[in-house]
């Protein structure tokens, strides 16, 4: 069945135009998951195809070869942006997106968050044992004693940082995050919409 049945060809021009809107908006924004912007706007397609989508319906839609396609959609998997599916009867790979947004950040700051906050915590720990190694060898030093004083505080700091965005990250892996700065409710938006 043909998603635009029974619309003007005015009415389809527009939802159209509405939705490349949205969807270029979608491209110029996923830099911020560090994806280009190509595979932002297959990301923007699938969003607004109605229902699952195989590889090749998405390469006749967006020209794209098929080795581009194919990469572009596996990093929206691994950024758990995009799902594989299952569907009765369908030989072919099916993907949908993930449409719960709050969900899709949760996930990608949670990965790229917790993996730098682990080497830079590495890094300090390492740091610190060298600086008091190195104390230990010359424990008279008074200049040597001031200057490690001061790079141990700032490591310090650091460290402290690192156990808050830890305790952040782990605040939003369980959702508990959404308890302080609940979700919008999208009935009570639709009512205050315009149109709703």
């Amino acid at each position: 069945m043909d998603a635009f049945e029974g619309l003007t060809a005015e009415q389809i021009e527009v939802i159209r135009k509405s939705r490349r809107r949205v969807m270029d908006s979608i491209g110029n924004n996923m830099d911020l998951y560090g994806v280009t912007l190509s595979i932002g706007h297959l990301y923007g397609n699938i969003y607004f195809h109605d229902g699952p989508v195989t590889l090749d319906e998405m390469r006749e839609v967006m020209g794209m070869s098929k080795t581009s396609m194919s990469t572009g959609m596996r990093t929206l998997i691994d950024l758990k942006m995009v799902n594989k599916v299952w569907e009765k009867g369908s030989r072919k790979d099916l993907y949908e997106v993930e449409t719960d947004w709050h969900q899709n950040f949760v996930d990608y700051f949670v990965i790229k968050w917790r993996k730098s906050m682990e080497v830079n915590i590495a890094s300090l720990n390492k740091s610190t044992a060298d600086i008091h190694k190195l104390r230990a060898a010359d424990p008279d030093n008074e200049a040597l004693i001031a200057q490690t004083d001061f790079d141990l505080a700032r490591m310090q700091h650091a460290v402290q940082y690192y156990k808050w965005l830890s305790r952040f990250i782990d605040a939003l892996e369980s959702g508990e995050i959404f308890k302080w700065i609940p979700k919008e409710d999208e009935k009570e938006d639709e009512q205050q919409s315009p149109g709703g």
